[in-house]
């Protein structure tokens, strides 16, 4: 009897934190959701709108954290070192998760010290000039900036940013010499442009398009293969003379990489029913984003073949960090 007791305990605790974990979702205190860019750009809209509807659906407040600064390497590391208790998110981007590692030493390891929960939200970066630049077509600003090498600009959402290596994509593809400008983040980087202290920015839709409609900002080409929906008479870069050229930015749900599987698990459902809801697909549609819910396993083979894509050009480029 002793014995049989003996094993029943032990495999009650055994059991005990799985069952634990299992238990504590949702979290019994508010979310947060961070992000690793200022109010007001793509990476802030999609994370409010995906906050919002999310804490509706478990019955708990879902809090979205901006954390700007070295094109989100900051808020990656804070939240890679934070607590893996299921109530820290991170709204990664593919700037820290898969281009920076080729180009600085990092504190935290997205492989390792991040876990991948589900895809987000991805979109073409489309390339903006203001009225002064002295180009209405992608063909004038490449004859502009082969005309003063050095002397035309573009701003980014920091080194290493997916704005960043669109520019130095386009760079390499048209064999212009533009100066990368990092600001930290798609808010102040469009209030430059806007105030012509930068020439030209490969921005996100969200941010761009509402300038782009009052006439204060010229859209020159999108990164995509296929035009947006939003900007059926702007070309795609391939399409105005560099066939193949695709720089797609996106944003992924992550956590610390301790958080417990079970946790892990159940939050991809949850991101990813928000994903699927029509309310929450047509609101960031109208903000130029398109949903990307995955699985976890889905959201790291990305990961990896995103990370090969962009290592490649950082090396053929020689980019170094700034």
């Amino acid at each position: 009897m002793r014995k049989r007791l003996f094993i029943t305990a032990v495999a009650t605790l055994a059991c005990a934190p799985w069952a634990a974990t299992a238990q504590s979702f949702p979290p019994s205190k508010p979310v947060t959701l961070v992000v690793g860019f200022a109010a007001g750009g793509a990476a802030d809209a999609a994370a409010r709108l995906i906050a919002k509807k999310l804490g509706e659906n478990i019955g708990q407040s879902v809090v979205v954290e901006n954390k700007g600064g070295a094109g989100g390497n900051i808020a990656h590391q804070q939240v890679a070192a934070g607590v893996a208790d299921g109530t820290v998110l991170l709204l990664g981007s593919v700037g820290p998760l898969t281009i920076a590692p080729h180009l600085m030493k990092l504190a935290y390891d997205p492989f390792k010290d991040l876990a991948p929960i589900s895809g987000g939200v991805y979109f073409p970066n489309v390339l903006v000039v203001h009225k002064g630049a002295g180009a209405k077509t992608l063909a004038e600003f490449v004859q502009l900036s082969k005309k003063k090498p050095g002397s035309v600009d573009f701003a980014s959402t920091g080194a290493g940013s997916a704005s960043h290596l669109a520019g130095e994509l386009f760079n390499q593809r048209a064999g212009v010499d533009m100066t990368h400008v990092p600001y930290k983040g798609g808010a102040p980087a469009l209030q430059d442009l806007l105030g012509e202290r930068v020439t030209s920015y490969f921005s996100a839709p969200p941010t761009a398009l509402p300038h782009v409609e009052t006439g204060k900002l010229i859209p020159l080409a999108t990164t995509g293969l296929t035009r947006p929906a939003y900007l059926p008479n702007v070309p795609t870069v391939a399409e105005a003379g560099y066939p193949g050229f695709e720089a797609l930015n996106w944003y992924a749900f992550v956590a610390p990489g301790k958080t417990p599987v079970p946790i892990l698990e159940r939050w991809n459902q949850e991101i990813v029913k928000v994903l699927n809801d029509p309310g929450v697909k047509d609101a960031l549609t109208k903000h130029g984003l398109t949903p990307q819910p995955t699985t976890r396993a889905e959201l790291t083979a990305f990961m990896h073949k995103e990370s090969a894509q962009w290592g490649a050009i950082i090396r053929e480029r020689k980019l170094t960090a700034e």
